[in-house]
């Protein structure tokens, strides 16, 4: 992988981290489309540099995540990743698995884009406006929507988001909470993957940093990172936005229409 095909994926992962739509999905069909070879290291490559994305999060809402006073902010965090954790450990050959199929995962895409349409209609009661009124169940509760994301294609944004709206917090909330929740899980996930996780690379078992120690790895996974920071930053500006505005419609109609492409695609000219 050449360091433009990097900065492409880094921006696909900076644009769709946040939004409901499914960053590996799109990463997926992006390394699919531009001939990218999914080889060991950009299957890590394209879990690390969600660490971009991370500090992003963190960077437009630093007062939040610096406010010491709350520690029930945290706690909160804390209780909500405990399923993903268990999960995402149990299950995670599982889940690689399906990485390797592009049908099962658009099908999914157009699934989710159904259900999206709806959203709004399905849940209508909305009493929680703000981080601290979120209960330790209800934070729990989301975590275990959010273990939906489970499945690529679903994404991690719109499970934890749906799992808000289900325990009554308004949009904004629900897709805030979904932002503050990404930090621990997204992280957990990276430092897996970079320093526990052991990769067959080249016929040889190494661990992801001794990947990035060789040739280029760290020059691409380094701006990488910079890249999906600044994208990320965006995209979340702009998701906020949209969905203040109209709701989870467009991402619905986007989802279906990205979905019925690519099962074409995947199915007649792959």
């Amino acid at each position: 992988m050449d360091l433009i095909k990097a900065i492409i994926i880094a921006i696909i992962e900076g644009l769709t981290e946040y939004l409901p739509v499914s960053s590996t999905a799109h990463m997926i069909f992006t390394s699919s489309i531009f001939g990218i070879q999914e080889d060991e290291f950009v299957k890590m490559f394209q879990v690390s540099i969600q660490f971009g994305a991370i500090l992003a999060v963190v960077f437009l809402y630093w007062k939040k995540f610096l406010d010491f006073k709350n520690l029930n902010f945290y706690f909160k965090l804390a209780v909500a990743i405990i399923p993903a954790l268990i999960l995402g450990y149990l299950l995670d050959d599982k889940i690689e698995a399906v990485l390797g199929d592009p049908v099962p995962i658009a099908i999914v895409l157009i699934i989710g884009g159904v259900f999206l349409l709806f959203i709004d209609k399905i849940f209508t009661v909305h009493t929680i406006d703000d981080e601290k009124e979120i209960s330790f169940k209800k934070a729990l509760i989301i975590g275990f929507y959010q273990c939906l994301a489970m499945m690529p294609g679903t994404s991690r944004s719109a499970a934890s988001i749906i799992g808000g709206m289900q325990q009554k917090l308004t949009r904004k909330a629900a897709a805030e909470f979904s932002f503050f929740l990404a930090v621990p899980t997204m992280l957990a996930v990276c430092v897996y993957s970079v320093f526990v996780k052991t990769w067959n690379h080249n016929g040889v078992e190494q661990k992801g940093y001794e990947m990035l120690m060789q040739g280029d790895n760290l020059m691409l996974f380094v701006v990488g990172n910079v890249v999906a920071f600044v994208v990320a930053v965006i995209a979340i500006k702009f998701f906020i936005g949209v969905l203040t505005k109209y709701g989870f419609k467009p991402w619905g109609w986007y989802r279906i229409v990205v979905g019925i492409v690519l099962l074409v695609y995947f199915t007649q000219f792959k």
